[in-house]
């Protein structure tokens, strides 16, 4: 290589570099900003707090928990938005976590009966609401409720809300154990399901915040087909294209369907290119995300600020991809390409 060239290299090098270091400097101070105290304050005064157990809007629920085998311990007004919470004592069959949720995790549930024990305390109360047929629903504690049955307890503590609508903040609520994109589609897609037979009626854009990304969506109905889906592949590409509708849950959610199946048969072609890629000697685990980038129609759109049109119809953009999928030459791959993409891969980690 001329000297010139080199130089010239080494320096674009430098450049790129430093952007992405001014990059993340200004990412870490917008942060530190964003953390700044509200000079606004909000909420209750101390004394509004408390509040009887035959107020309005608990006595009631602090009968269901007697009913139900259990023992109200005290009431309060939620110190952010003054609703109230019932602190009760709950038998733990009378329990069920929101049938939407993740699975559990066995060795999760081992992990935290073990530490419970070690600690000797079982502090965290649930989240728990009103759920169908009158039962009761934890949609933030699966792990703490299997936990506390292998450790064998005879009651749990719980905060008790009459706002039913909780056991749809999943993933707001849930934080015991950090979701991965397989757990958050799965949990997304059973929400929507749910509030597609209670909500007949309802939009998909009406449940925005709930289901939090729309192409959470889309990739639930792919892993509930294929359990080892390989979605952060596609994700990058989904996030570009995908978006909430305006078209009842019902109707959207036929349309993923057809969205999934498109997804499956490129995958498909995925999984051809890389044996193919394979065969050539290529061993990085980063092939099946080199690949899907190479065949992704909006790789190289950058939205603007507040943009909010996708970089391409969901539908036609599925349709370039299988074609770009279908004559993806695997000569043409050199491994010089797999180490830029591995480099990119290990940075945003």
């Amino acid at each position: 290589m001329a000297p010139a060239k080199a130089t010239a290299k080494k320096t674009a090098r430098k450049k790129s570099a430093k952007k992405k270091v001014s990059k993340k400097k200004a990412a870490r101070k917008k942060s530190g900003k964003s953390l700044a105290p509200s000079k606004a304050k909000r909420g209750l005064e101390a004394g509004e707090v408390a509040l009887s157990l035959d107020a309005p809007g608990i006595a009631a629920l602090a009968n269901e928990v007697r009913e139900a085998g259990g023992h109200p311990i005290s009431a309060y007004r939620e110190p952010f938005s003054g609703r109230p919470i019932l602190l009760a004592s709950l038998p733990l069959k009378a329990v069920e976590p929101t049938p939407f949720q993740r699975d559990l995790s066995p060795t999760h549930v081992k992990k935290l009966a073990t530490k419970i024990e070690e600690s000797g305390s079982f502090l965290d109360p649930l989240i728990v609401v009103r759920g169908a047929q009158g039962g009761l629903w934890t949609p933030n504690g699966r792990h703490r409720l299997a936990a506390a049955k292998v450790l064998g307890l005879k009651q749990i503590t719980a905060l008790i809300s009459p706002d039913e609508e909780l056991s749809f903040k999943i993933l707001a609520l849930n934080t015991e154990k950090a979701h991965n994109l397989k757990d958050r589609s799965l949990e997304v897609i059973r929400m929507a399901r749910a509030l597609a037979e209670a909500r007949p009626r309802a939009k998909e854009i009406d449940f925005a915040n709930e289901f939090e990304a729309p192409e959470l969506l889309t990739l639930g109905i792919v892993y509930e087909r294929q359990g080892r889906f390989a979605g952060g592949a596609f994700n990058p590409f989904l996030k570009k294209v995908d978006r909430f509708q305006a078209k009842t849950l019902k109707k959207s959610l036929g349309e993923r369907e057809g969205y999934a199946s498109r997804i499956e048969e490129i995958n498909g072609e995925v999984g051809r290119i890389i044996t193919g890629l394979q065969e050539r000697g290529f061993k990085s685990p980063y092939l099946r995300t080199y690949v899907v980038a190479r065949i992704n129609p909006v790789r190289f759109h950058r939205a603007k600020k507040g943009e909010v049109k996708p970089a391409m119809p969901i539908a036609a953009a599925l349709t370039r991809m299988a074609a770009s999928a279908k004559k993806f030459d695997v000569g043409s791959v050199k491994q010089g390409d797999l180490a830029l993409v591995a480099a990119v891969s290990t940075s945003e980690d």
